[in-house]
């Protein structure tokens, strides 16, 4: 009896539900068809290190008032002595000239001296030899200065420190190096990149004690903890060098691998053992960075050294930014703590080089005298297209970097053809991936023809390998004289012969 009850209790309202039902489409899943990740794959943090593309290095502090280069850190404090208050504000301001996206000072070097007044040493500004020097916190004003400039920025902090007695010891990383690590990155939570020099140990100063010490860099900085405090505190900051977020390209020339990886093994070092190629089997990922000095001496100022010329500085961003690496280039502030007036006149032709070449985006320059990228009207024809809603060669011309070019996923091989009604002057051809999905072309070449008939391989003495997050190929096959007279054409095509899994592009551009 209870259990008929029951029975026909539920009846009643399951009846009026079906009453009411209605028929609906199915809605699958992924209706678009996306391709899946070819990993390893980037961190949101690092895509966004890898938009940043060209930034500045500004060594400056104690070196820049001894002429060393690696101070032994027993200098005396009163030694650094601006003969100005230092301006951060002009060093943003002329590497934005440039078309730099930002920049990351030097606050601490294997000196140990700091320039901001932190409570973990008294080896700092605070014992300035003027006011000019002790009232001039380096890493906020320069903080400020690039949140009022619209410029993204980050601090090297040296992790040697020859100046402490902790060094070496087990109370340097707990009591110095992270607390400094943590001030740091309190000047503002959208720094990009903290900078850890791989140079680590050897004689010193070291509270007077002296001798040589000797650590394991790979244990002792606490690496897991100190990733995790400065993401903390600042959640896109990528940790170059001891924090494994991004590799160093290692020849400090300016120059990347024809044929970059941005991938590596993380058990062959921080480089991964393949510096400036990366390595296509490598199991995690770890984009290069390529440091380079924009004058002729050292890393610091040092007096009569000159400014390399813009055109060989153009070239060094051929070769880094135009082959799936970011450059960092060293502007360093001479003693009155400003970028001197060689300095900034060579990056002010620098940026517009960039911009009438290769329409980077200039601060201060006009936007109809930037190249015109020719891709945009051209019609653009691809071998094949995803079966999907967003996949056709729109997307190599829609400036939107999340919209790709993509073929199904069994086909590795596919050719792009761009055909214009009137020839055009052909200089340079950029090609870019959608990263978020994992680097794939292993395998390209590139044609073209004047008559729309007879096709010619362009720059056959080139790598035409990898793509990454950005390549730019000057079509003469020279980064040394790259602008030349160019190719007169009605059509280029790019065939990609080999590719770790279904080939995708998310840019297509053509100067």
């Amino acid at each position: 009896m209870k259990l008929k009850t029951l029975l026909v209790g539920l009846t009643i309202p399951l009846v009026g539900y079906a009453q009411s039902f209605e028929m609906k489409n199915q809605t699958l899943a992924d209706q678009d068809n996306r391709p899946a990740p070819c990993h390893p794959v980037p961190h949101a943090r690092q895509i966004l290190w890898n938009e940043t593309e060209f930034y500045a290095f500004f060594h400056y502090g104690m070196n820049t008032f001894t002429g060393q280069e690696w101070g032994f850190g027993n200098e005396n404090e009163a030694t650094y002595a601006p003969t100005q208050k230092p301006n951060p504000e002009q060093w943003v301001k002329a590497v934005k000239a440039a078309g730099m996206k930002g920049g990351i000072a030097v606050v601490k070097h294997h000196d140990g001296f700091c320039l901001w007044p932190t409570a973990t040493t008294t080896h700092s500004i605070a014992r300035a030899g003027n006011a000019n020097g002790r009232e001039a916190n380096i890493p906020e004003l320069f903080a400020a200065a690039s949140q009022k400039h619209d410029m993204k920025y980050g601090f090297y902090i040296s992790p040697w420190d020859r100046n402490s007695a902790h060094y070496g010891k087990d109370t340097y990383v707990s009591e110095v190096f992270l607390k400094q690590c943590e001030e740091l990155a309190k000047y503002g939570n959208e720094q990009f990149e903290m900078w850890f020099d791989g140079a680590n140990g050897g004689d010193g100063y070291y509270g007077g004690e002296g001798g040589s010490r000797s650590i394991d860099n790979s244990i002792y900085y606490d690496t897991p903890n100190l990733r995790a405090r400065v993401h903390d505190l600042a959640p896109n900051c990528v940790l170059w060098g001891v924090g494994g977020e991004a590799r160093w390209i290692g020849n400090e020339s300016g120059f990347a691998g024809e044929t970059c990886w941005a991938m590596t093994d993380y058990n062959k070092g921080a480089s991964g053992g393949r510096a400036e190629n990366g390595d296509e089997n490598g199991w995690f990922w770890n984009p290069g960075e390529s440091d380079a000095k924009a004058t002729n001496n050292g890393w610091f100022w040092h007096q009569g050294e000159s400014m390399k010329s813009a055109e060989r500085l153009f070239q060094m961003y051929l070769e880094t930014v135009g082959r799936n690496a970011t450059l960092i280039l060293n502007c360093p502030p001479d003693r009155r703590g400003l970028l001197p007036d060689n300095t900034v006149d060579e990056l002010k032709k620098l940026g517009k080089m960039l911009h009438e070449r290769l329409a980077v985006p200039v601060f201060g320059m006009d936007e109809t005298t930037a190249a015109t990228d020719l891709a945009k009207s051209a019609t653009i024809e691809a071998t094949e297209v995803r079966t999907g809603n967003s996949y056709a060669t729109d997307m190599l011309t829609d400036d939107n970097k999340d919209t790709y070019w993509a073929t199904n996923d069994a086909t590795r091989e596919a050719s792009i053809t761009l055909t214009w009604d009137e020839p055009q002057t052909l200089r340079y051809l950029q090609l870019m991936e959608p990263i978020q999905l994992g680097q794939r072309i292993k395998k390209f070449t590139i044609e073209y023809s004047a008559d729309g008939t007879t096709w010619k391989r362009l720059c056959p003495v080139m790598e035409t390998t990898t793509v990454g997050y950005k390549r730019i190929i000057p079509l003469n096959g020279s980064t040394s004289d790259s602008y030349g007279e160019g190719y007169r054409a009605t059509k280029l095509r790019i065939n990609i012969l080999d590719s770790r899994a279904c080939p995708l592009l998310s840019n297509l551009s053509v100067y």
